[in-house]
């Protein structure tokens, strides 16, 4: 049975860890820990129960407006992060690259895109994907293919395919664009519709198929290049760049020497014993 690729929304992770685990974990220059050590443990604990071909995880650029921003200002704001969580979110990429892990990161694009490119990247050399991700925007990925891994309590992780879509919101997986510019979607600051919840979204999208054609049969006239912008805006862009994604088996021993270099010593214990683990499985070499 072929492996998955395992694409994964470093910052959405990386946020819950922060808010997850004790502010008392601190790294040896006595900047905080427990984002890294959380993201750890999610690293760890998905490649042992899905055994993934490659594990790809995608970043947000704090540092520099997206396209969202510059096409529509209010596009998120008002978000006001932990100068600690900034900290953690600046070097955690270095941490999965020591894990041997691929890192997506491009000014102008969210950690979503790079999902949206990977899984776009693995359907074209018929392969299977699994999106960890903490964001709802991700169920618009969920095809045959592919999985949406979206967490629900104490580390427990819902799968979402195309069915788990439609239960939840009355639409098709690729009508979740649609879905949220008609909706609207208050973390994004997305207004939607005037008048519009999710049960009158849902069922215009069962009768006219798109937000276009809700327009083109005369509905929402005078918000119609608005609503265009939040469709835009909703979109993953497949198209974000990436870069190349080969089969790679975990380095947990470069992962527990960061974390070493780090003071984070019980994460580099864990580490330390994962690659024992998997070199006595690999056996001697030649």
């Amino acid at each position: 049975m072929t492996r998955p690729l395992l694409v994964i929304d470093g910052d959405s992770f990386a946020h819950r860890a922060f808010h997850a685990l004790p502010k008392s974990i601190r790294r040896q220059d006595g900047g905080g820990g427990g984002a890294i050590v959380g993201f750890a443990n999610l690293l760890i604990r998905l490649f042992e129960v899905e055994q993934p071909r490659a594990v790809l995880v995608g970043w947000d650029t704090l540092d520099a407006p997206t396209y969202r921003q510059q096409l529509f200002p209010p596009y998120q704001g008002g978000r006001d992060f932990d100068p600690e969580l900034i900290d953690q979110l600046t070097i955690l990429p270095d941490f999965v690259a020591a894990c041997g892990y691929v890192i997506a990161k491009a000014p102008g694009y969210e950690a979503d895109d790079f999902l949206a490119a990977a899984v776009a990247s693995e359907r074209r050399r018929h392969g299977t994907a699994l999106v960890a991700s903490g964001d709802r925007d991700a169920f618009q990925l969920a095809s045959a293919s592919t999985t949406i891994l979206h967490p629900v309590k104490a580390g427990e992780m819902a799968r979402i395919g195309p069915n788990e879509v439609r239960e939840r919101y009355a639409v098709e997986p690729g009508q979740i664009p649609d879905f949220i510019a008609l909706r609207g979607d208050p973390s994004d600051k997305l207004p939607g519709a005037r008048g519009v919840g999710p049960k009158r979204a849902a069922a215009l999208l069962h009768q006219f198929g798109t937000l276009e054609q809700v327009i083109a049969a005369g509905n929402f006239i005078e918000q119609a290049d608005e609503l265009k912008l939040y469709k835009k805006l909703a979109t993953m862009d497949a198209t974000a760049p990436l870069p190349v994604i080969r089969d790679e088996s975990p380095r947990w021993d470069q992962a527990a020497s960061l974390a070493h270099e780090w003071k984070l010593n019980r994460l580099a214990l864990r580490l330390e014993q994962l690659a024992a683990s998997a070199s006595i499985r690999a056996g001697p070499s030649d």
